[in-house]
């Protein structure tokens, strides 16, 4: 027969709670671009130094280890190899997986909304969280969304010829990524699918006349060194992705950790629009100092680029309708949210 101590003692043992044994992690982390850019700085320089300022005092810990620059992945696979668990963690580029992740693509369906990085980023974040719909894309392809949302700043026009009207961009060939080939229709211009990575070359080497880009990558590229004439439009900031994790992985992981990897992503968004904030008006001085010529498009010039281009954002959006994607939805959120919080859109590609 037990003693009464032993059974004291045996029911005080089984009235703890349950600890959770210390754990030590291993983290692959994935871009196909460079660190060079701001969007894979961020993992370094914010997302891991919080992630492990949170776990610091719970006993587990994570070591990290980032490939970037092609490494394993090009631009527009990170999201297949966070999927087929060659890393866990990524930049999951929808600009450039657009078969996979649709419905992210939605502001690039959707130019002269607004010039706002910190708006586009705030009402797609809000969207995430707030919309199974829009998480769907990822779950579908074994990927969870953790956040981070990669904010681009307002799309210029830089050519190696001067722009004063859009009769000057007739018949010329301008290099733009994913679906912003789309805002070319319309202007006369041959749209010719591109990427940061080959811009400078490609313009140098007379394959494009210009492309379509943004100021905070185009100084680090030295763009302006190829295309000193610098035209904006109003083509408005764009989400092109945002942090992801291997969907297994992620299941396996302590609470406390997937906390810790959250509260790392939210670090890493604020350090992300700080720094690209900040980093537009220097590149836009820079590139003038080092002789680019830099203008604004006449009202009458943006009225009548965005007044003629197909209604891209319908055809998009009827599309994955017919896939059984929230595609017409996914716009008419979109477009709410961003008017909601202050956008103007130069055309309303919702209610046409």
């Amino acid at each position: 027969m037990k003693t009464l101590t032993a059974i004291l003692a045996l029911a005080a043992t089984t009235a703890l709670p349950t600890v959770a044994a210390a754990e030590s992690f291993m983290a692959t982390m994935v871009a196909g671009h460079p660190p060079v850019f701001r969007w894979v700085k961020m993992l370094d320089e914010a997302f891991v130094p919080a992630v492990q300022e949170e776990l610091a005092g719970t006993g587990h810990s994570m070591n990290f280890t980032g490939l970037y620059g092609g490494a394993i992945a090009g631009v527009g696979e990170e999201l297949e190899a966070v999927e087929a668990g060659l890393a866990e963690i990524g930049i999951c580029q929808s600009l450039f997986d657009p078969a996979k992740l649709a419905v992210q693509n939605v502001t690039y369906y959707t130019p002269f909304v607004s010039d706002n990085p910190r708006i586009v980023s705030t009402v797609m974040d809000d969207l995430h969280e707030s919309d199974p719909r829009m998480r769907q894309a990822y779950t579908d392809n074994g990927v969870v969304y953790l956040g981070a949302p990669l904010a681009l700043d307002d799309y210029l026009l830089m050519t190696n010829f001067p722009v004063d009207s859009l009769d000057d961009l007739e018949g010329r060939k301008i290099g733009a990524p994913g679906a912003a080939i789309n805002w070319l229709s319309g202007t006369g211009a041959v749209g010719v699918s591109g990427n940061l990575t080959t811009y400078y070359n490609e313009i140098k080497a007379g394959v494009f006349d210009g492309v379509l880009v943004f100021a905070s990558a185009a100084l680090p590229s030295k763009l302006h060194e190829v295309a000193p004439h610098v035209t904006r439009a109003g083509l408005g900031a764009q989400f092109a992705g945002a942090i992801c994790v291997n969907d297994d992985w992620w299941e396996g992981l302590p609470q406390e950790v997937k906390d810790a990897l959250e509260a790392g992503a939210d670090a890493a968004s604020e350090w992300y629009i700080d720094a690209l904030e900040s980093a537009v008006d220097t590149a836009m001085t820079t590139m003038a100092d080092q002789g680019a010529t830099i203008k604004d498009a006449s009202q009458e010039m943006r009225t009548s680029w965005a007044e003629g281009m197909d209604n891209v954002a319908q055809t998009w959006a009827k599309d994955l309708d017919a896939l059984g994607k929230p595609g017409s939805e996914m716009l008419d959120a979109y477009m709410d949210a961003m008017r909601d919080a202050g956008a103007e859109p130069l055309r309303n590609w919702d209610e046409e």
